[in-house]
């Protein structure tokens, strides 16, 4: 699709010259994601706020141009990318903290503000945002909101929608919409808050967020748990949370994960290393020191090396190999499927076998690593995407793994989202009913299908835009 003159002339008119991109390089710098695949969007437009955001969208509507939602752009699904086309809304102008009500414990923020910005704001006031994804530094939480991200700590505090009470949107046709509350209960109504939170930028563009905190905890302790195999850190796991233990991190290595980060941090891991455990206890100071008496009670006598951190620094010491393997990933390959896929905590054994068998079958480096207390896993396929032989394994591995997943009761996705890559698979989890409940949502909201085409449902099953004019 190509914008015409008029069309861009009344974009201008709505956001200013300066925040309409139309040069092949500055559209070039929206064309991309964290899926490392690339669709070139016809212009880009940068709102400053909600009227203007309205104005956009009215104007899409009338001309039938998609529109994609676009934050950071640090989705690993593809779920910012212009697939069809038409029009990249970037929201990171709109990155105002508008309120922090610290008596009732909430904030109000528009959707361009950096996640990690406002958890730091929060920290000096003694007060905490929970969702922590990888990404906090520069992922948006207008972003984590489409996506409904999680995080390490999502094992205690849950994931973005346990933390949006209330919003601003704007609908595909410019209406501006007000949902949810400001106060801790309300069921008034549809709960179209929770509706639009992991709606992926299909159903309404967020403009505003009401976020509900939390007082920061007294006290932290975070233990670096190593282990001969991967049997023994689940097996743990498991006896960690039914033993009333709640960490509020616990975060797993593979032996392939760890192979990757062991000649990379500082001391280095023994090389009889099979499993990696993070575990970190939090609370007010008597909970949090009971806790960890318990923790150290639990793992007396048993076959495994315990590092507990003294300081911050040490802390992010222990931080340092579950942060290094997906940088030092790509010294194997250029290229990866990186996928976050959950399964029952008390399959995760069998989920790691699966991939050593898959990887040795399919002749493919896989490792994974994640969310144990919560069975998030992210599996990391590596291949050479130039190579059609070895592309094609990995795309055999992919299948296959959402299969095993399937069959185990878990899930696609537990905080990427499905966006583009993943929709082709979406009708294996979501039985027939509820998927088509599903398109008549997203046909009421968006009746012409303009927000953000091509993502989410399986491909034979979306409707694309009729034209760029209106009958």
């Amino acid at each position: 699709m190509t914008l015409d003159r008029n069309i861009l002339d009344e974009l201008r008119a709505i956001v200013g010259a300066e925040y309409l991109l139309t040069g092949p390089e500055e559209r070039e710098c929206y064309s991309f994601d964290g899926s490392a695949t690339g669709f070139l969007p016809d212009a880009v437009c940068l709102p400053a706020e909600t009227r203007q955001v309205s104005a956009i969208l009215r104007l899409a509507s009338r001309h039938r141009i998609p529109v994609v939602p676009r934050g950071a752009g640090s989705n690993m699904t593809g779920g910012s990318l212009a697939v069809r086309g038409g029009l990249v809304l970037a929201m990171n102008r709109m990155d105002r903290i508008l309120e922090i009500d610290a008596g009732n414990m909430i904030t109000v923020v528009e959707p361009g503000v950096i996640t990690g910005h406002l958890q730091r704001k929060l920290a000096r006031l003694g007060l905490v945002y929970p969702p922590d994804p990888a990404s906090l530094n520069f992922c948006t939480l207008g972003g984590n909101a489409a996506e409904c991200a999680g995080g390490p700590s999502a094992v205690k505090y849950g994931v973005t929608r346990d933390y949006i009470i209330g919003c601003q949107a704007v609908l595909a046709d410019g209406t501006v919409i007000e949902t949810g509350v400001r106060t801790e209960k309300g069921v008034s109504g549809y709960d179209l808050t929770r509706l639009l939170i992991g709606s992926e930028g299909t159903l309404a563009v967020f403009t505003r967020l009401i976020l509900r905190l939390l007082p920061a905890p007294e006290s932290r302790y975070t233990f670096l748990l190593l282990f001969g195999e991967i049997d023994e850190a689940t097996t743990l796991v498991a006896e960690l949370l039914a033993s009333g233990l709640m960490p509020c991190t616990m975060e797993y290595m593979d032996r392939t994960a760890l192979s990757i980060v062991r000649d990379r941090i500082h001391p280095p891991l023994p090389a009889d290393c099979g499993a990696l455990l993070l575990v970190e206890l939090d609370g007010d100071r008597s909970t949090a020191d009971q806790q960890r008496q318990r923790l150290h009670n639990l793992l007396a006598g048993r076959k495994l090396r315990i590092s507990e951190a003294t300081d911050q620094e040490q802390r992010q010491n222990l931080w340092q190999a579950r942060r290094s393997v997906s940088p030092a990933a790509f010294a194997l390959k250029p290229d990866k499927l990186s996928e976050d896929v959950v399964v029952p905590r008390s399959r995760i054994p069998d989920l790691v076998r699966f991939l050593e068998e898959l990887a040795r079958r399919l002749e493919l480096t896989i490792f994974s690593f994640g969310h144990a207390g919560d069975g998030n896993i992210h599996v990391n396929i590596m291949l050479e995407k130039s190579d059609a032989r070895e592309a094609a394994r990995g795309e055999q591995a992919r299948k296959e793994l959402f299969d095993f997943v399937l069959s185990c009761q878990g899930t696609l996705s537990g905080e990427h989202g499905i966006g583009l890559s993943k929709a082709p698979f979406l009708a294996q989890e979501i039985p027939p009913d509820t998927l088509r409940l599903m398109q008549k949502i997203k046909q009421l909201f968006d009746p012409l299908n303009i927000l953000n085409p091509g993502k989410i449902f399986p491909p034979e099953e979306e409707k694309a835009p009729s034209s760029q004019s209106a009958p």
